[in-house]
């Protein structure tokens, strides 16, 4: 019903920037939130953060608070993340996410997922 698709990420060196998108369709865009994931070799999934179906609130993992804005562009079914001051661990491929809910879920009920982006920093 719902596919997620990410774009953007690479190789980035440490310090630098870069930004990932996720673009949505099967369902009206407006009506849930959505969220970022990420997972490194060896390691498990890890909420990075998410973003309420209007825009309005906004959850970010400490590990990543002060370095990623999440946002969204709900006229073209787009949620962004823009990652400043990337280290080596943040190393990991990144996955968009969608809830059935408009709200941030407190507890993990994502169901959509994408096929997810590999975010790379060198040393």
């Amino acid at each position: 019903q719902v596919q997620l698709v990410e774009s953007g990420g690479g190789l980035v060196q440490a310090g630098g920037s870069t930004g990932l998108s996720c673009a949505a369709s099967g369902r009206p865009f407006s009506t849930y939130a959505m969220g970022w994931f990420r997972q490194a070799p060896g390691k498990e999934r890890e909420f990075v953060a998410a973003i309420s179906a209007s825009g309005d609130s906004t959850n970010y993992a400490d590990s990543v608070k002060g370095r990623f804005t999440i946002s969204r562009d709900n006229r073209k079914n787009t949620v962004y993340l823009q990652m400043n001051s990337l280290q080596p661990e943040d190393t990991a491929v990144y996955y968009c996410a969608a809830p059935t809910t408009s709200y941030i879920p407190r507890r993990n009920t994502y169901i959509y997922w994408g096929q997810g982006t590999q975010v790379t920093v060198s040393s």
